[in-house]
């Protein structure tokens, strides 16, 4: 089990990491996180919902994802309040003290199960904590650390985030907090995002293990331009908010409170021509290129979000120049005409405003959409074939004639004017998609009168080969002869 001294510690990433270095090494490998709070989502082949995360790291191990590898997933939805999955369904809202003190029992049954199921089907599972597991103040009804390293039997290494500060401060600190008991679990720990001379770093480890009795197993750089999905909204922080003025073409986000799978715009990370930068302010727009309103867990307080802060303004403006925007899920409802929830599904707001830009009118429902889909987009005269998931509670109708942009077997999705400037869709991943990625971009470029670029790279085999460039690394710089044989003394410890 890896658990961490803080929240964007990296366990995530280790995680991944070890499931594919314990792939490579023969073994048939799950991830595991009991209890999972995230706005970036993560559809099965099922069209159950999970952390994405735990998608990741089974993509990672070379396997489907099931939700039986993040049975609870907490999505918050607005002060205080989140939406409970459970297996992959909404299971109910509830308050935070409400969660702790009512959902408990259950949890900690629905997650023993899921645990075991996993153990019948591989030979290792990498579990994640979350936050830290020196949480005093929760840690009586706690179900995603050291309740789980002791359910499952699971030694534990604890992760410290150097580049953060106060490193050895942290993981002391985490260790002393721990009881006895939780503490004899740590095996070891790993000093991560670490940058520069290690040599100036051994009179620390030397003082740590001598200190603790608990042995440095390994010391992780820092890995730059790591291209690793993300699933907490904590690393916002450090994506640029300005325009790349060396690249081309120039996208913006809008970052709304409730922001959720912002991941979707990944790929365009990878494009030389492109600079991305996510924006909160009005006056922080300015003149992309490409506009894109990404999925949000509370389509209408990010909806009044957008209107309170100018925002909403400045898009109709930019949609007067004929800008392209593309609205996602939350981001393709807020295009529309309004929004309604008349049953308080995720506001107590009754009906707000949309942008006017697609006439729609969108019904928030209790019924939630998860599916994994495929169909031909339409852009122009093209028609281009494309996979993706949809995630979404609300149904949209067109309040008048409008060009659909995905054609489904049996249905169709999302909407695309006649001059391709204004676009939404439920689809998730639609920018995963390379043939597609690359028509929309040498559309932008020919707008701005510069020669189309063909052949772009598969954004998947990229994908492939940060999973290995992240295994190698971690490989290279812990002590993994040692971590197998200390499972194995730990185990039979314990048996």
């Amino acid at each position: 089990m890896i658990q961490g001294t803080h929240s964007d510690a990296g366990k995530s990433a280790l995680v991944t990491a070890l499931c594919r270095i314990f792939v490579q090494d023969g073994w048939k490998t799950a991830p595991f996180k009991s209890q999972n709070m995230a706005l970036n989502s993560y559809i099965t082949v099922c069209g159950k919902e999970i952390g994405r995360a735990q998608g990741v790291q089974a993509e990672a191990a070379g396997i489907d994802a099931t939700t039986d590898m993040n049975p609870v997933l907490i999505k918050p939805s607005g002060e205080f309040q989140s939406q409970i999955v459970v297996h992959g369904k909404p299971y109910k809202n509830m308050q935070a003290g409400e969660y702790r003190k009512d959902f408990f029992e259950q949890g900690l049954r629905i997650i023993e199960e899921s645990y075991n199921r996993l153990t019948t089907q591989f030979d290792r599972i990498v579990i994640e904590g979350a936050g830290s597991p020196a949480e005093i103040n929760l840690n009586d009804r706690e179900l995603v650390n050291m309740r789980v390293a002791k359910l499952t039997n699971a030694p534990v290494i604890l992760v410290g985030d150097i580049e953060k500060g106060g490193v050895f401060a942290s993981l002391v600190g985490t260790l002393q907090l721990l009881d006895q008991e939780d503490r004899k679990r740590v095996i070891g720990v790993f000093i991560n995002k670490f940058r520069g001379d290690v040599t100036l770093l051994e009179p620390g480890l030397s003082w740590f293990e001598e200190y603790t009795g608990v042995p440095i197993l390994g010391v992780i750089p820092y890995i730059n331009n790591l291209m690793i999905e993300a699933e907490d909204s904590v690393v916002l922080s450090n994506y640029s908010t300005k325009v790349d003025r060396s690249k081309e073409m120039d996208i913006a986000v809008i970052r709304y409170p409730m922001i959720s799978n912002f991941t979707d715009v990944d790929p365009f990370f990878e494009e030389a021509d492109c600079s991305v930068r996510f924006v909160k302010k009005a006056e922080e727009l300015g003149e992309p290129d490409l506009l894109i309103l990404p999925g949000s867990k509370n389509t209408i307080e990010d909806m009044m979000f957008l209107h309170q802060t100018g925002l909403a303004n400045r898009i109709l403006q930019l949609s007067q120049k004929h800008t392209m925007i593309i609205g996602i899920c939350g981001g393709y409802q807020m295009l529309g005409n309004c929004i309604e929830d008349r049953d308080g599904v995720e506001s107590l707001n009754e009906r707000i405003d949309g942008l006017g830009l697609i006439p729609m009118k969108t019904s928030m429902t209790v019924k939630k959409t998860t599916v994994q889909s495929r169909g031909l987009a339409k852009f122009g005269e093209r028609e281009i074939p494309v996979s993706g998931y949809e995630i979404h509670m609300g149904e949209s109708h067109f309040e008048k004639d409008y060009s659909h942009f995905v054609q489904l077997t049996g249905r169709v999705e999302g909407a695309i004017s006649q001059d391709k400037t204004i676009i939404g869709t439920y689809f998730h991943g639609i920018f995963h998609n390379d043939i597609f990625r690359e028509v929309l971009l040498n559309e932008i470029r020919s707008k701005k009168g510069l020669e189309p670029i063909h052949h772009r790279n598969s954004f998947s085999k990229k994908k492939e080969e940060a999973f290995d460039l992240l295994a190698n690394v971690v490989r290279e710089h812990i002590q993994l002869e040692k971590i197998y044989q200390m499972i194995g003394e730990y185990q039979e410890k314990q048996s």
